[in-house]
């Protein structure tokens, strides 16, 4: 009886880390990424509305451009954007594994029909 009790005590204690250590990617992320030898930066603000996740992302040109397809899974967050540059629209591919309240992670644009992948990191901003 005392087994059955410390093995389920065991287990309780193990799911509750397990639920704790879940990423969560609501917040306003400060990202910085680079092109060739160009620095640049951008904002990534994640939102609950219901049970899905909608967002939007700045750089300082472009405001408030909303994500398409944002989803989570196993810890990483995906999702599409549109970045807008004069008469061009680069769609761009995002996959950010979430560790705390940082990311590195990948994202990739579509330029004349080729995918060009770069890093991308952001920290999330302090309430």
């Amino acid at each position: 009886m005392k087994a059955t009790l410390s093995a389920a005590l065991v287990l309780g204690v193990c799911g509750f880390a397990r639920a704790e250590d879940k990423a969560d990617p609501v917040g306003t992320w400060k990202c910085e990424y680079a092109i060739g030898d160009m620095k640049r930066t951008a904002e990534l603000t994640i939102k609950k509305d219901g049970d899905k996740l909608v967002g939007t992302m700045s750089w300082p040109d472009q405001k408030d451009e909303k994500l398409k397809g944002v989803k989570l899974k196993d810890g990483t967050l995906t999702f599409s954007a549109v970045r807008k540059f004069m008469d061009i629209r680069i769609p761009l591919d995002f996959k950010l594994p979430i560790e705390k309240d940082a990311f590195r992670g990948k994202a990739a644009a579509e330029v004349g029909g080729t995918k060009q992948e770069f890093d991308i990191e952001g920290k999330r901003e302090k309430k």
